[in-house]
């Protein structure tokens, strides 16, 4: 079902270059610096229950598909705010086979043949004839010890597998995978938009918890400021290498003392309005540049993104349901006041991501190719696909060079989408390559030094692994 040459370039010549460049790269271990995989499934390293809690209900790519052609979530058995989670498994594979035509053309189909035929051998178009047979075979294969978390990872070759986590987060499961002995490396992530971003459900309770996590006095300032440091160090201590902050859009500030104090005063009475809940957030985003030129997480920074546009959906199901859309994002002036204070330290690594593909060329490119603390995040979520990276490849290069950019990362729920992933953003910076040599633009031999980079050493850097 997989066509070795995929992804490749039509052209001959250059077509020939990428399938050398792929041979020298495609067993080379992956690093994954920014997910959202689950940290207890290494930590208790148990089975995963069956097909559809593995490939369906962790996946926003696919349930959002099938929603979006009027397939509930309940029918799903996507869990619920209020704990029911009722679908038999089976029932809801068998839904998914049915409607897996909506899926062509689009990158969860490459994901969904390449997991359905490298990790279980089925390598028949799935479908309604034979989605119970496939349900079976998967099933199966789940009972044995070759396909828990941890023999997984190992198969999949991955060097580091980084999580990402809440400021409030116990990390009790990231303590339990260090102290167990086994030594397959997964890392969590400094997410703090839960303690910073006012309009976060229940941002109030959670200063408070901030507050008597750390024992700081988060009523000033100063203390909220030393809680947050409290809790890096904590996550640097069990094993961050970044931090990673989801806001709306880039909006940056530097406000004096006098006047942030004033505005945090006015966000803990309860009382601030939509303008003072915005610039606290920039100010934040400062002064978390700040707190990483002390303590040396990578930065990131994952803006544009209308979050939980279905609010009925949200009111049912919660966050992260599929139901985030892209908006158009300013980045040149909103990022202005942090580039301004801590752009030109290099002892900062802020990596920005966008899901406005009009600002590669216009706005990001031109900011990491002058900024040494700015690189480029590679193509995100709804451009994670081959047309997003060769875009991205096309509109980046050609004023940030590759080495102002850091690789590749899968922000994946789904762990069998991780391999697939990868190999799809190898196969694309392979084909972007082998189209330069062809043009002579770029020697063969510069090509193959920089798909190594791409592929491992640009992402190690990136975020100090």
């Amino acid at each position: 079902m997989l066509n070795d040459n995929r992804l490749f370039p039509a052209d001959s010549a250059a077509r020939c270059v990428a399938m050398k460049l792929y041979e020298a790269v495609s067993s080379l271990p992956i690093i994954s610096p920014h997910g959202h995989t689950d940290p207890r499934w290494f930590a208790e390293n148990g089975a995963f229950p069956n097909p559809a809690a593995l490939l369906i209900q962790p996946d926003h790519y696919i349930f959002r598909m099938l929603y979006s052609q009027g397939v509930s979530l309940e029918s799903l058995g996507i869990p619920q705010n209020d704990g029911s989670q009722s679908a038999d498994p089976r029932e809801v594979w068998r839904i998914f086979a049915k409607h897996y035509y909506l899926f062509r053309g689009t990158p969860t189909r490459l994901w969904l043949d390449y997991t359905l035929e490298n990790q279980f051998g089925l390598t028949g178009r799935l479908g309604p004839g034979n989605a119970d047979e496939y349900y079976d075979v998967i099933a199966k294969k789940l009972e044995t010890p070759e396909f828990r978390p941890r023999a997984l990872y190992e198969s999949f070759n991955i060097e580091v597998l980084a999580t990402t986590d809440t400021a409030l987060d116990t990390l009790a499961y990231h303590k339990a995978i260090r102290e167990s002995g086994w030594k397959g490396r997964v890392v969590p992530t400094f997410r703090p938009d839960s303690v910073i971003d006012a309009e976060y459900a229940g941002f109030l309770q959670n200063i408070e918890k901030l507050g008597e996590i750390t024992g700081e006095n988060i009523g000033t300032y100063k203390g909220y400021l030393n809680a947050l440091r409290s809790r890096r160090a904590f996550f640097k201590s069990m094993g961050a290498t970044a931090t990673d902050h989801g806001h709306l859009s880039a909006m940056t500030a530097d406000l004096d003392a006098a006047t942030a104090e004033s505005l945090y005063g006015r966000i803990l009475s309860g009382k601030s309005v939509p303008q003072e809940e915005e610039i606290f957030q920039a100010q934040m985003l400062t002064e978390m540049a700040g707190m990483s030129v002390e303590d040396g997480l990578t930065m990131q920074l994952h803006p544009g993104s209308i979050r939980n546009h279905n609010r009925k959906l949200y009111e049912k199901f919660g966050r992260d349901k599929g139901a985030d859309i892209p908006s158009p994002t300013e980045y040149v002036r909103n990022l202005r006041p942090l580039l301004s204070k801590y752009g030109n330290d290099t002892r900062l690594t802020f990596i920005l991501f966008t899901l406005d593909e009009t600002s590669y060329s216009r706005e990001l490119a031109p900011l990491a190719g002058h900024y040494p603390a700015l690189r480029l995040g590679p193509p995100w979520w709804f451009h994670d696909s081959p047309e997003g990276m060769m875009r991205f490849r096309e509109q980046a290069t050609e004023t940030a060079g590759f080495y102002n950019t850091v690789g590749f990362n899968d922000d994946t729920r789904a762990f069998l989408s991780i391999p697939a992933r990868h190999d799809v953003a190898r196969r694309i910076d392979c084909a972007f390559l082998g189209r330069l040599v062809a043009e002579h633009r770029l020697d063969e031999v510069e090509a193959f030094e920089v798909v190594k980079d791409l592929t491992v050493n640009l992402v190690k850097k990136a975020y100090k692994l």
